[in-house]
């Protein structure tokens, strides 16, 4: 549920209908499962992806990470999952798609959780990154 008991019930007396209330959490939590796809396809279809995470025991700017999985679900509005790497893996919250002119995903944007603690972008190549 998107909308809180409290925010639902201010909302109604706004004079927004249920109906209404369900067809905008509808639409938010199906946005929510299209980003959970593209991120997943976007890593899907890389062996090896750059961030802009800063490592202690890497001296580059944009650091390489070869991909194992994502295993995203969503609740609600809300993305979240695993993203695995080679040797690592983090907790992965709030995620974004980053497109460029012609709607490739050019870069996805994660809320790395527990491990990393950090908001993360990663590309394909590191000169998305600059």
């Amino acid at each position: 549920m998107l909308f809180d008991q409290r925010v639902r019930t201010e909302l109604h007396d706004a004079g927004v209908d249920p109906a209404t209330l369900r067809e905008i959490e509808d639409r938010v939590a199906a946005d929510a499962r299209e980003t959970a796809e593209r991120v997943a396809a976007f890593f899907d279809a890389q062996d090896t992806v750059y961030s802009d995470m800063e490592l202690t025991h890497s001296s580059s700017e944009h650091p390489e990470h070869a991909v194992e999985y994502a295993d995203l679900f969503t609740h609600s509005q809300d993305v979240h999952g695993f993203l695995r790497f080679d040797t690592w893996g983090a907790y992965v919250e709030d995620a974004r798609v980053l497109d460029d002119a012609d709607g490739t995903p050019t870069v996805v944007e994660l809320e790395l959780g527990q491990t990393v603690h950090d908001r993360v972008r990663f590309a394909p190549d590191r000169e998305r990154l600059e």
